[in-house]
């Protein structure tokens, strides 16, 4: 057998269970696997775009974060993978109880649903005309795409933050800043 199409059944009678409890498992490093996500959120194969996204879902399902690298662990094994920017991407988003008491859930290209708060911080990239970014869980985070941050901005509020006026999103309890608000004047 060989390690994909092992890693594979694995991941397979891992969730029929419920999702994979990954941050248990400490398998060995079996080696670097030839799988890449796109910053658009595709995934990759051996160059070639994976097409099903039941198996897309699955192979996310397994995915874990350690030092600052990617892998997709089973109980046995652990195999390195290129991530290009953040593993998902945030496709859409509800909100409920608009005002203070809102909650924004995430919604992403894999089917994770996420509800921004203390658990699952929203953060900016601060570079110029970054993204925000969603915590989906132990650490790996969700870009959240174009349209739905321009929905976002819509919902924002300014508020105190740290001395100063800050624009930015309530979600959970939470206040979530994105610009301060004199960098939006003018």
């Amino acid at each position: 057998m060989s390690v994909k199409s092992g890693i594979l059944e694995q991941a397979k009678a891992a969730s029929k269970k419920g999702p994979p409890p990954v941050h248990l498992w400490n398998p060995d490093y079996c080696g670097e696997m030839d799988m890449r996500i796109a910053r658009d959120g595709t995934w990759f194969h051996e160059g070639t775009p994976i097409g099903r996204a039941p198996l897309v879902k699955l192979f996310a399902s397994i995915l874990k974060l350690e030092e600052g690298r990617y892998y997709l662990v089973t109980p046995v094994e652990k195999l390195g993978i290129q991530v290009e920017d953040a593993p998902f991407i945030a496709v859409d988003f509800q909100i409920e109880n608009q005002g203070p008491d809102q909650r924004i859930t995430f919604t992403t290209n894999v089917g994770d649903e996420v509800t921004a708060g203390p658990d699952n911080p929203l953060r900016m990239n601060p570079d110029p005309g970054g993204a925000p970014y969603v915590m989906v869980r132990r650490g790996l985070e969700a870009r959240v795409d174009r349209k739905s941050f321009y929905r976002l901005v819509e919902v924002g509020t300014t508020q105190a933050h740290e001395g100063e006026d800050w624009f930015g999103l309530m979600s959970g309890g939470v206040f979530f800043p994105v610009a301060r608000a004199s960098d939006l004047a003018g």
